[in-house]
């Protein structure tokens, strides 16, 4: 059975920078967040579990999922809602093994063959990107853009977030394209308070 996200925006706190990723958790929960990926790459172990911990108690007081980025050990560690794996990552059969059928695994996707591959596998939803350029995260993968993204929705069952390059701006172009939910980064983390008028102008766009 297909599971649904709980909202159309998937935040990201990311610490990357220095960032604070506890305080940005807590601001886009104020915000009205209820998905949160915890992502900091730079991070020891035991920091990165601290902060999983500490986001955690966060998340739970709203109601919202925190998904860990990249480490699975860090989310059973800290009992996030799931994971989100890279395509270097641990394979999603391994994480499905670990985790359990309840907790969501996510995998991140660049072209149709791998979007194909990862729903599948049992991903519960995908990641699909870059949609526009970005200069956050390096994929090594040029924009996809909107068409991409329409084929690998006719292509796949499960939900799709769209990323990259993302904002309040051309969201709701992305959902009309076919994603289910968009990841948004620096558009965030520069403005939390911005996740308000993100979810307000998702509210008021349909699915095609």
């Amino acid at each position: 059975m297909t599971r649904r996200l709980p909202s159309r925006l998937y935040a990201i706190a990311d610490g990357a920078g220095g960032c604070d990723v506890v305080d940005l958790t807590a601001r886009l929960l104020s915000g009205g967040a209820r998905i949160v990926q915890l992502r900091w790459k730079e991070a020891t172990a035991a920091s990165f579990l601290a902060a999983g911990e500490q986001c955690r108690r966060s998340t739970r007081e709203r109601d919202a999922l925190l998904l860990v980025n990249d480490r699975v050990d860090v989310a059973i560690a800290c009992d996030a809602d799931g994971v989100h794996l890279g395509q270097s990552d641990l394979p999603l059969w391994a994480a499905r093994r670990l985790l359990g059928k309840t907790r969501w695994i996510g995998v991140s996707t660049h072209d149709l063959p791998q979007a194909r591959a990862a729903a599948a596998s049992g991903a519960d939803y995908i990641g699909f990107g870059p949609l526009f350029a970005t200069g956050t995260k390096t994929t090594g993968y040029s924009p996809r853009g909107l068409e991409r993204l329409a084929e690998v929705r006719r292509a796949v069952g499960v939900p799709i977030v769209a990323i990259g390059g993302i904002d309040g701006d051309n969201a709701g172009a992305a959902i009309r394209a076919g994603a289910d939910a968009v990841a948004m980064i620096s558009a965030l983390r520069e403005a939390p308070g911005a996740v308000r008028r993100v979810l307000g102008t998702l509210a008021a766009v349909e699915f095609p």
